[in-house]
C-alpha cells in the first residue's frame, strides 16, 4: 500500500517550476540535489511511513537557511540534527522561523508525535531569491501571476498525501492569508482556513512574547485536530 511518505517522496522528486519568472528572480530547488534529497527521503520515511491523515499547515515559500537549504519546511540544519535525529553534512546557521516551529514541536511532545498529526509546507514549496535575498512570491505581481498555476497544482497534489480537509492552518495573518483564502474560495481545498502569526514575525517583532505565541499555536493545533 502506498504511504503518505511514498506519495511525498514521489512529489518532491519530480518537483519543478516551469514558468517564465520576472528578471532577477531565481528559484531555490533543494530537491534537485542528491544529498539533500536523501535527507528528505529519510525524513518522510521516519515520520510519515503510514496512511494517517494529517492537519496541514501552510507557509509562504522556503527561505535560504531553512527549507530552501534542507528540503524540509521550517527546518534548519540544527533542527535536522537535534530535533529530527537525522544525520547530515549540511552547514548553516540557526533560522528564526525554524527555531520557533521547533519550540512548538517540542511543546507538542516531540517530532514523532507532532509529525504523526501534522504536515507543514508552503503554498509554494520552492523558494525564491532576488539579488541573493529571500523573496516572497506575493511581493511581486508578475511573480504571483507566473507562479499561481504552480502553487495550485502543488496544493492539490499535496492534499492527496493524506490531508484532513476540514481545517488548514495558515502561517500568516496578512497577505498570505488573503492569497490562500482567495485560492481556497476558488478551488475548495479546505472547508476552513485558520490564520496564525508567522513564526518569523513572532521571532523578529514579538520575541518577548514567544511563550505566549507557543501557547497560541498549541491551542490552534488542538482546535484544528477537533
Amino acid at each position: 500500500m502506498t504511504t503518505f511518505a511514498d506519495k511525498a517522496i514521489s512529489f518532491f522528486q519530480s518537483l519543478r517550476l516551469d514558468a517564465r519568472l520576472p528578471k532577477l528572480i531565481e528559484v531555490m530547488n533543494p530537491y534537485q540535489d542528491a544529498t539533500t534529497f536523501d535527507i528528505v527521503k529519510a525524513f518522510f520515511q521516519k515520520f510519515y511511513a503510514d496512511n494517517h491523515p494529517r492537519v496541514f499547515l501552510w507557509g509562504i515559500n522556503p527561505g535560504r537557511f531553512g527549507g530552501g537549504l534542507t528540503g524540509i519546511p521550517f527546518t534548519d540544519p540544527f533542527a535536522l540534527t537535534h530535533h529530527l535525529g537525522i544525520a547530515h553534512d549540511i552547514s548553516g546557521k540557526r533560522e528564526l522561523s525554524s527555531e520557533f516551529v521547533y519550540r512548538v514541536v517540542e511543546t507538542w511532545g516531540g517530532a514523532k508525535k507532532f509529525y504523526g498529526e501534522f504536515y507543514i509546507n508552503s503554498l509554494s514549496p520552492l523558494g525564491f531569491t532576488r539579488l541573493g535575498k529571500n523573496y516572497n512570491f506575493y511581493d511581486d505581481k508578475a511573480l504571483m501571476k507566473a507562479g499561481e498555476p504552480f502553487i495550485v497544482r502543488c496544493i492539490s497534489a499535496q492534499i492527496q498525501f493524506g490531508a484532513k480537509r476540514s481545517t488548514a492552518i495558515c502561517l500568516g495573518t496578512g497577505k498570505l492569508y488573503e492569497v490562500f483564502s482567495r485560492l481556497n474560495e476558488t478551488h475548495q481545498f479546505f472547508q476552513t482556513i485558520v490564520p496564525i502569526e508567522h513564526p518569523r514575525f513572532i521571532m523578529q517583532y514579538r520575541r518577548k512574547h514567544v511563550e505566549q505565541f507557543v501557547e497560541k499555536y498549541i491551542a490552534t493545533l488542538h482546535h484544528a485536530l477537533g
